[in-house]
């Protein structure tokens, strides 16, 4: 088996290490131990942006996705939406969007350079919390869910208080979707009790419908 090979590395803010390895054209970001992406398992995160998009009601959305990760939620939304839809992309790591546009450039597919994509360089926590009833849906495949992994500022977001704040930058009727690498019945119940309208999905890991079971959250505001 060929080695992987060091390509990358970048500091998560208040975070640990993130190290980019490459092997035979495949790319996967590695935290201390744990495997958080990987270029040949993208199905959950891909159905994560076309399940929203399957549920929204506008005709022109705006969608908020944090964060950026190797783009294959930004891609497969952009694959769906119309030409008058919106998406605000909030990266938190500054060499993630490097990498996308330097060693990953062709899986990046000139994605972030598509006319309906801003890109914002920041916690999209800090993007939620500045709107109001802005977003038709907001999609975070953030951490490894609610039980934060990177960073312990990322629990904020599936918090009570960090819900609220989700709720109140969804325009009426508008989607709170969440990834999560697992299930959790205490943050399910936690979204109902924010006032949202919950319903959960189970997806593999692999778009070929192999490898492990991820969890996704579509949450609607009332």
């Amino acid at each position: 088996m060929t080695p992987r090979e060091l390509v990358a590395t970048a500091m998560v803010p208040g975070g640990g290490e993130l190290r980019l390895f490459r092997r035979d054209g495949d790319y996967v970001i590695v935290l201390g131990g744990n495997e958080l992406m990987n270029t040949r398992v993208s199905g959950s995160e891909e159905a994560l942006a076309v399940m929203t998009c399957g549920r929204l009601r506008a005709a022109a959305p705006h969608l908020l996705v944090g964060g950026y990760g190797m783009g294959f939620t930004l891609r497969a939304a952009l694959a769906v939406l119309g030409r008058n839809a919106r998406v605000t992309v909030a990266e938190l790591v500054p060499e993630i969007i490097e990498w996308a546009r330097g060693p990953m450039a062709t899986l990046t597919a000139g994605g972030l350079d598509d006319q309906r994509v801003e890109l914002v360089a920041g916690d999209v926590a800090t993007l939620i919390g500045a709107a109001a009833r802005t977003y038709d849906a907001i999609l975070l495949d953030v951490d490894n869910g609610p039980d934060g992994l990177t960073r312990a500022e990322n629990d904020g977001l599936y918090s009570m208080a960090g819900l609220t704040r989700a709720k109140a930058a969804l325009k009426p009727g508008g989607i709170l979707a969440i990834w999560s690498a697992s299930p959790h019945p205490a943050f399910a119940r936690r979204l109902k009790h924010a006032g949202f309208d919950v319903e959960e999905i189970t997806v593999r890991a692999r778009s070929n419908g192999k490898g492990p079971r991820h969890v996704i959250w579509f949450a609607r505001s009332r």
